[in-house]
């Protein structure tokens, strides 16, 4: 018999004959009809079944629930809840994965590949498996949308940069899975009522900080890979990353800087740091013209050469590309489109933290990007 996962006392195992682990499923979902059967599908299709399948549909006004039922899974359904995600996790997680050994969260637009759940056994079955807290998928998007392939490229370098390092500060729910001993142990705190947190805004970035804090690997799997839905337009898109960002930017005030979120702060001052470097080469543009002394110089050009060069690079790393992908690398524009834009939201993320901890009105991020989704 493999050995089981131990941190804190487990409950015993009901997971069919040959599956050691007792894995849970857990799937928040908000308005999700068009997306939750592929999802479901996908689960219906894992070489290693899970043991249960919880899906928990939260405030919907669509036939999200009436879908997710035509399955065999078990369906939570919910009215629309104050603290929304975390909230409907921690139901879930309290009345349905307390005895699990590893949790899987699973965003409602999100299709693993069938080796996925026995990936993860073997992870938290394996040489790691004492220390391993969370292991999360490597997202790809499969939409030949312009601005998709522009987030697929994104998530892409992103992927290999976790997988190199052997760790993330991340479990993204939009596909993870958890060492269930270490949520009973944060469950626990007085400063929640389950693993997951109400007073963040990205709650699987505190949940992860938590997790590590105990002295657990976080890491991004290397066998598991997710398939998830894009943002189709700027403005959801927009949306999305201000709650990514704002949020991120507020636990880390919280949180301050210590040996664990060292890197984040870092991340942090690169991308202020690229907001400055892009404002000073328009004032020194400007400037120039404005004076009369702007002078084109040949060597100039050997910058975006690099630019397009390392884009080629990376191109070349992600998953399921086509020759668009690699041309939309090698054309340099929309790339560094897609950088001024990431600036922006960092530097209107700062802003509008700064002006929560003046006003002390905070805008709920959650309903912003729902909004920004529906329009």
């Amino acid at each position: 018999m493999p050995t089981r996962l131990s941190v804190a006392p487990a409950a015993t195992s009901s997971a069919p004959a040959g599956h050691p682990l007792r894995l849970v499923v857990l799937i928040p979902a908000y308005n999700e009809a068009g997306s939750i059967g592929d999802t479901l599908d996908g689960l219906m299709l894992q070489s290693r079944p899970a043991d249960l399948v919880v899906v928990i549909p939260n405030g919907c006004t669509d036939d999200t629930a009436r879908e997710a039922r035509k399955y065999p899974v078990t369906v939570m359904e919910l009215p629309r809840l104050e603290h929304r995600k975390s909230e409907a996790l921690n139901r879930a997680w309290n009345e349905h994965a307390y005895d699990a050994d590893v949790v899987v969260c699973l965003d409602a637009d999100t299709v693993l590949p069938p080796n996925a759940l026995a990936a993860w056994e073997r992870e938290f079955l394996g040489r790691r498996a004492a220390r391993l807290g969370g292991s999360s998928s490597k997202f790809t998007m499969q939409d030949p949308g312009f601005l998709s392939r522009l987030q697929k490229a994104e998530f892409a370098t992103w992927t290999d940069t976790a997988l190199r390092r052997r760790q993330t500060s991340v479990l993204a729910g939009t596909g993870c899975a958890i060492n269930n001993a270490v949520l009973r142990q944060i469950a626990a705190r007085d400063d929640r009522n389950g693993p997951w947190v109400y007073t963040s805004q990205v709650e699987d970035f505190e949940l992860t900080y938590r997790i590590r804090e105990l002295g657990f690997i976080c890491q991004v799997s290397p066998d598991v890979r997710a398939y998830t839905d894009s943002m189709k337009t700027i403005k959801a898109l927009w949306g999305q990353r201000m709650k990514w960002q704002v949020g991120t930017v507020e636990d880390l005030l919280d949180l301050g800087i210590n040996r664990l979120t060292l890197r984040d702060w870092g991340q942090q001052a690169m991308g202020l740091l690229g907001v400055f470097l892009k404002f000073l080469w328009i004032a020194v543009m400007v400037l120039s013209l404005a004076l009369g002394v702007f002078r084109f110089v040949l060597f100039w050009w050997l910058v975006p050469v690099l630019f397009i060069a390392l884009d080629i690079k990376r191109a070349l790393r992600i998953p399921h590309r086509d020759w668009k992908d690699i041309l939309l690398a090698a054309t340099f524009l929309p790339q560094e489109l897609f950088m001024w834009l990431r600036s922006g939201w960092f530097l209107a993320s700062w802003c509008a933290v700064l002006t929560t901890k003046i006003t002390r009105r905070r805008i709920d991020r959650w309903e912003a990007q729902y909004t920004a989704e529906d329009i």
